[in-house]
This record gives C-alpha cells, structure tokens and sequence, in this order.
C-alpha cells in the first residue's frame, strides 16, 4: 500500500551557527527592527488566549502593534494552560545543585530522544531564567522558602531541583499573569479581544499569511480579519484519541486548516502518555484527569508482586510490592521521564499485576512520605490535588494510596517552524505546543509552560519584527480579495455540507470510534501490523462519517455539534497522517514505541542512522502525503543510548 512519497529535504535556513553559547544574542542583533512608529500601522492576529499567545500578544501590543486576538472558549484566561499542575523549569541554580544553563539543554535534548535541534533547545535554556523574573514582576505567587526565596522542586528526567511552583496550580497562575498583562493592553486599546470565535480558515495572499476566516460561536456569523502577519498559538491535537486529559475543546482545527494551505506538519506521531493520570472508570467518560507529575516527587509507584492480588494496599506488607520504577531505575527511581514511567505501568499491568477494578493502575503512595514530613508538609505541597483526587474517585490519599495510569496528555508533533518560529507559509508564524520544535519525541516535565512563555514573551517579538521589517510595506488588503472570498466561500461550503449530511450517528460516536483505533494501534505500542490496519479503519470510519454523521440545528447562531463535527472531520485527516507517521518511522523514539524495535530488557531501540530527522508533511489533496527530512546534527549533546538506570 502506497502511503506516502518523499519529496526534496527541508531546511532550517534561519538557524545560526558559531558556538551555541551566543547563538540566539547574535541573531537577535542581526534582525532587522521595526521603529515604533511603524508598529502602531501594523496589525498583527495572534490565534489563541494560553500561555504562549496570551504573552505574545501581550508582548506584541505592549511594543505598538495593534494586535486582534481570537479564542474559543468565554475568556482568554479560560486557555487549556490553566489545567498545567506541576511547575515550571528554569536554570536559576537557586538549589546550588549543579544546574546550569547547559545542563538544562543537555537534559532536554537527552530527554527528548536527541529528536530535536539543538539551537531551539540551548535558546530555551537560556531564556528560562528571564520568564521566572518576569512572572515574578507580574506578581506570579510562586512557592518560596521560609527565608522568602523561591522553592523549586524534583521533576521527571532531571537529577537537580529546577522546577518552579505555586503548589499544585502553577499553569493557572501563570496564565493569570499573562492574562493580566493581556487584560491591561486589552484596556489601552491595543489589542482587539475576540473571545468565543473559532478559526475555521488561513487566507493566504500572494504567498503570505494575511488573515482568517472566524465564525462566531454565538451568533453563527462567518466573517474574515485581514493582518500584516498571523500567529497560532493554539495547542496541541492530543484530542484525536478522544479520552485524554486535554479540555474538551481542544483541537486541530487551526493548525490543520494551516496544513491543507501549505504548512508542513511535522513528527505528528509523537504523542506523549502521561504516566500519572486517574484511570479510566467506564465508557461514560468523555476526558481523563490528570496528577501532577510533582506527585511523584513524594509518592513511590508501587505494584503487588503477586499477579491477581486482590488484597487492600494497606494489607499487602511492603515485602510482597514491587517499587518497580525503583528496582528497574535505581538512578532516577519515581523521576523517570514520562515515555519511561508509562510504559513500565503498562509493563506490570499486562504481566496481570495492575490494580484497582480494570486491573489497569498501579499505586502511587504517600504513606512513606506523610510518616517522614508529616501530613501538613504534605497538604502545604499537594492539598488540592489531594482534594481533586478525593473528588473524583470518593478515596482519600491521606489514607490509601492513589491510583494512576498513563493517559495521552501533549502532543510533541505540530506545525513545522524553522528558528524564527515561522512556518514554511511565509508570515505565518507557530508558537507553544502548536509547533514542533523544542522537544524531539518526549517532553520532560514541566518544560511545556517554559516553552510557551519562551515563544511569547522573548523569542516571537524579536522574530516576526524581523519578518515585518524584512518584507517591506506589504500591499493593503481585505475581505474583498479575491483569496479572502474563496478561504470563506469554503468554510461555508463545509458548514453546508455538515449540516445537508442528516444522518443516524451522533459527532461523538465518530469522535469516541476514531479515539479507540488511535489508542489500541497509535496509543502507547505501535506495530507495523497494527498500524495499517488503524490506517485501513480510519479510512472507512471517515467515509461513513461524511455519510451518516448527524447535525442537528443550523449553522444561523451557538451549535455545539456543528462546532465538533468540523473538528473531528479535521481529526480523522491528521489520524491517518499520525498513523502514516508512525508506520514510517522504524524505530522506537520517546513517546513513539515500535513492538519491532526495543532492546533485550524493553527498552525504546532507537535508529540514528536511519532517523535523525524532523518528519515535515506537506498535504498533497486526495493524494499521498510528502514526506520532507530535515537532518539533525548534534554538536554539543552526542547521541547514546538513553538510559536512566
């Protein structure tokens, strides 16, 4: 089965060289400017209210732009960044532990599967230690010492304390310090807030980024912004595989009109498996929740030795438990990478030793750590998780142990950029989990909010200045063009033809089919096998869609199906493109695991001779997909085995 061809490889064009210390400061001095003058003539659409758009946007209006900024939920601070738990990592050595700018680059790479370049990584690094004094200016209430300085805590993957925290609601305070400073350019009119529009459509004029096509989510009413440069900051598609712990809004929706256009889609099958996740309960759930990573600073992952052991945990003596992660990871123990602790959780649940009533979970317990610290130590770090936990499942883990197991959670794939954050669509630019770029096949803990204020607040503001000073005046237009006409004559057209379909199946039906083939052959294990017959599967499952799916109402006002079957319709495209990717790619890498490819003890066997590159996929129509490689080259951070024993 033909699925794919391969086209010319890709290149970073934009990366710098010289030595990687000073490779971000050179460029930004070599960017050209824009005068603040000019900035207040132009405009700029930045697509999405989280982390990473609402400090660009922020940023963006706070420098003269005038900025239009669209989202989908009520209120910007509504974002999905708000659900972010853990922390947030930065190398400010506060810990005088040993960390360093370097060796926060060394770790992500390494924690990355060496899949990701090696100029993104080490900017990021370096840019951690100016986001903490920057949240901390807008008043971000970190979690500090007795002496007043700010606390930092262990994260998966690391062997310092580098992770920065407001107990168990980091990504919420975060967001609400971005919104703040959103909410105060919102105020002086410089930006334009347009909350509960959704992004159906990219108009691209004479090969540029010049707009969108937005509809109304209350009033229905289709319309088309025009700008001077457009940036999608709208998160990742985990929601493909329709449970995960993502808000239920959350889509592909911008990013995959984007690829239709021309954007290339790069790694889309790199999914990350969140190893600690409240497991699933029954077929009534349409999301998991997740627990924070920070829980695993505390709480030992924990398994019956004995298969079918039915006892309570509190009844079985620690002599009969298998502190599996321990055992097997003497050096990190409980602070594996996720990739790691997920896959080691599915491990002891198939040999027949998962707990709880579906035998699919395993323990995390307190009971060590609340004896040592004590309880009000405990509840100052974790009490609302704790609360949450209680919550949702009627158990206290004051008493008995949490139950855990790994659930899709963020998606390391995303819109191809190059350094600038541009995308191969000139002026359309890709930040935060949308794009691709920062962490290769596996993402460490608590580097996702590090890269979304990253790309807001200090590395977009210089880039699509650059952009902006380097096209020269660009040509007016508006919603008259003639390319602005057709991007909304086909949106329409695909509102049309949802609702003329009128079939017997409920948008969910499809959306909860198409997640169950993602994860039993996309999910935590993929095999050649399995993956054509996912691809196969999609394939029909789209077709009966665009037969039977049924939407009610219309499209004249607020339609929450209408919303969703334009979503799934996009995610059963990028599914088979995931697939694609997957079966492609012959080897085991982070959160892409090949049965074919593992190590004689189970471990991820990766192939660099073979795969070290950045998968980029141009959309070809109704035809095969065209696969563009971009090389990585590593210089600084050699390639070895990962190993965290």
């Amino acid at each position: 089965m033909d699925l794919y061809r391969e086209g010319d490889p890709i290149a970073d064009t934009r990366a710098p060289d010289g030595p990687i210390e000073t490779r971000w400061e050179r460029h930004r001095f070599e960017m050209k400017l824009v005068n603040p003058a000019n900035r207040r003539k132009m405009t700029v659409i930045v697509v999405g209210t989280g982390l990473a758009g609402g400090s660009a946007a922020a940023t963006l209006a706070e420098q003269g732009y005038q900025v239009r900024s669209y989202c989908y939920q009520d209120s910007p601070r509504r974002a999905h960044s708000i659900a972010a738990q853990g922390g947030i990592n930065a190398a400010k050595n506060y810990r005088n532990d040993g960390d360093s700018v370097h060796r926060l680059f060394y770790d992500t790479v390494k924690g990355g599967d060496f899949r990701s370049r090696e100029s993104n990584v080490h900017r990021l690094a370096e840019v951690s230690v100016n986001i903490i004094d920057q949240c901390v200016a807008q008043g971000v209430p970190f979690a500090r010492e007795y002496g007043g300085l700010l606390d930092t805590r262990s994260f998966g993957g690391a062997q310092v304390q580098r992770t920065f925290y407001a107990r168990g609601q980091t990504g919420q305070q975060l967001l609400l310090g971005a919104y703040q400073a959103l909410e105060r350019q919102i105020g002086l009119g410089n930006v334009e807030m347009n909350a509960r529009h959704e992004m159906l459509e990219l108009v691209i004029v004479d090969g540029r980024a010049r707009g969108i096509v937005v509809r109304d989510m209350v009033t229905g009413e289709i319309s088309t912004e025009m700008a001077d440069a457009v940036v999608l900051a709208t998160g990742g598609y985990g929601n493909v595989f329709y449970l995960s712990t993502n808000a239920k809004g959350c889509n592909v929706t911008a990013s995959w009109r984007a690829h239709r256009k021309g954007a290339y889609f790069a790694n889309p099958c790199y999914t990350q498996i969140h190893p600690t996740c409240i497991p699933v309960s029954g077929d009534h759930q349409s999301k998991l929740t997740l627990m924070s990573e920070s829980l695993r600073n505390d709480g030992r992952v924990w398994v019956p030795k004995a298969k079918g052991d039915q006892r309570s945990p509190r009844e079985i003596p620690e002599d009969e438990r298998d502190y599996y992660l321990e055992r097997i990871y003497p050096s990190f123990g409980n602070l594996v990478p996720r990739d790691i602790a997920s896959r080691a959780a599915k491990n002891v649940c198939d040999e027949g030793r998962g707990v709880g009533p579906t035998g699919l979970g395993v323990y995390l317990d307190f009971a060590d750590a609340i004896n040592r610290l004590g309880r009000k130590a405990i509840e100052a770090k974790y009490g609302n998780l704790f609360e949450m936990y209680e919550r949702i499942t009627g158990e206290d883990p004051y008493e008995v142990p949490m139950r855990i197991y790994p659930a899709v959670h963020y998606t390391m794939g995303g819109l191809w950029v190059d350094y600038d954050l541009q995308s191969s669509i000139p002026g359309l630019f890709v930040i935060g989990e949308a794009n691709f770029s920062d962490h290769g096949a596996n993402r460490l803990g608590a580097s996702a909010l590090m890269q979304g204020l990253a790309d807001g607040y200090f590395v977009l503001p210089n880039t699509l200045a650059n952009y902006l000073a380097s096209s020269g005046p660009l040509d007016k237009v508006d919603a008259s063009h003639p390319e602005a006409v057709a991007a909304r004559t086909d949106v329409e057209d695909r509102i049309k033809r949802l609702l003329a379909i009128n079939g017997d199946r409920t948008v969910d039906s499809f959306h909860r089919e198409l997640g169950q083939i993602m994860w039993e052959h996309c999910g935590m294990e993929r095999s050649e096998a399995g993956l054509r017959k996912a691809i196969d599967e999609i394939r029909a499952l789209r077709e009966q869609f665009w037969q039977r799916v049924r939407v009610p109402g219309d499209g004249e006002g607020l339609n929450q199906s209408l919303e969703k079957a334009g979503r799934v319709a996009d995610f059963f495209e990028l599914a088979e493109l995931m697939c694609i990717d997957a079966l492609h790619r012959e080897e085991s890498c982070g959160g892409h695991f090949r049965a074919e490819h593992q190590t004689p003890d189970g471990e991820a066997q990766r192939d660099d001779d073979r795969f070290a590159y950045v998968a980029a996929w141009e959309y070809a129509g109704t035809g095969e997909p065209v696969l563009h490689k971009e090389d990585l080259t590593f210089e600084y951070v050699h390639p070895t085995q990962r190993s965290y024993k």
